[in-house]
């Protein structure tokens, strides 16, 4: 009998396909849980534990594998459950219910509402962009930039700005915290959307003059933003475009998930743009998913990047040895990266 000694593995290097089938079936989870904060599962539990018969009744649900999508929730570590079945109560888990109730100021939920009602069917087409490195969004098969067709359509446009800042907040709220604001007087969002980062750096440093600058049909979803958390007085909302027109002065100027929608000719224009408005000794801060320079550890970051191959015509993401060599060229004397939250950091360039 032939021996097989040769080509067994030691027990201790013995490979899985575990990681390879947890990838690769990963959109059945993700899909999950896309459908459980669409139908504001985590919402309604937000307001108290509840049965599998409450929650189909009142989230319109059918019987039929009822118990096995609140009990993948569950394996998920997104659910607690008291009892088995018909005499299980489903609760959230804290993180759900801190991030994933659309009562809760912390809610960070209209993200995954847009992955799952606008992303989701968009990466089916990932292979069609790698192969011709065009978008596989809205603007597929024609010439028209992403924002122009998303900015056509007011219910769109609010989901996508309600996700936007969504994503950001704890991010944002870390830098409004954590940035040394001390020697600065004005602050200016450029493509600053909902307001959010501006009210959060002046929540947090009184002394401060904020703007946010974006184009007219967002800047009144900014102003219904900053009415409502009653900062009108101290964040001011200018139109304007980013790319057609000056920046406002200020002493610190920041970019949040804009350049990484461009192309490389356009991030180095916007960076010299700033630098031209910022006085000697302002800050540019841009916030992104940054890159790791050796590009094997920010998984969400490359992910990120892929999704700018979805979502535009050049964008795509970079490191921060990137973003040093285009601020050093347009400049700036020097930079620092700061960790923010997860995958997300802001880059400094010093004028």
């Amino acid at each position: 009998m032939e021996s097989t000694l040769a080509t067994e593995v030691p027990k201790q290097q013995q490979l899985s396909p575990t990681r390879i089938m947890d990838t690769g079936m990963g959109f059945w989870a993700s899909k999950v849980l896309l459908t459980a904060v669409n139908i504001g599962l985590f919402t309604r539990l937000g307001r108290g534990p509840a049965s599998a018969e409450k929650l189909k009744t009142k989230l319109g649900l059918h019987e039929r594998n009822l118990y096995d999508f609140l009990d993948a929730l569950v394996a998920m570590g997104f659910l607690h459950r008291r009892g088995l079945k018909e005499t299980a109560v489903y609760s959230n888990s804290p993180d759900a219910d801190l991030y994933l109730d659309k009562n809760k100021a912390t809610y960070i939920g209209s993200l995954l509402e847009m992955c799952n009602n606008r992303l989701y069917g968009f990466w089916n087409n990932l292979e069609d962009g790698l192969r011709g490195g065009k978008p596989q969004n809205e603007v597929k098969g024609g010439d028209k930039p992403f924002f122009e067709v998303l900015y056509s359509d007011e219910k769109r446009l609010r989901e996508y700005i309600g996700a936007m800042g969504g994503f950001q907040m704890e991010n944002f709220m870390t830098f409004a915290r954590e940035f040394d604001f001390s020697a600065y007087n004005s602050f200016c969002d450029i493509g600053g959307a909902g307001g959010n980062l501006a009210t959060q750096v002046a929540a947090s440093h009184p002394h401060m003059e904020c703007i946010t600058f974006d184009l007219p049909v967002v800047s009144s979803i900014a102003r219904e933003n900053i009415e409502r958390l009653d900062f009108t007085p101290r964040v001011k909302v200018v139109e304007g475009d980013f790319e057609d027109d000056e920046f406002p002065k200020a002493d610190v100027i920041a970019m949040g998930l804009i350049l990484h929608q461009l192309g490389t000719d356009a991030k180095r224009a916007l960076i010299k743009k700033a630098y031209e408005a910022l006085p000697e000794g302002g800050a540019f801060v841009v916030i992104e998913n940054i890159i790791d320079d050796y590009r094997n550890t920010n998984t969400f970051g490359l992910l990120t990047s892929l999704n700018m191959l979805i979502e535009t015509h050049q964008g795509y993401d970079f490191t921060a040895n990137d973003f040093d060599q285009w601020a050093r060229s347009a400049g700036f004397r020097r930079t620092t990266k700061m960790a923010l939250t997860g995958p997300t950091s802001a880059v400094v360039a010093y004028k």
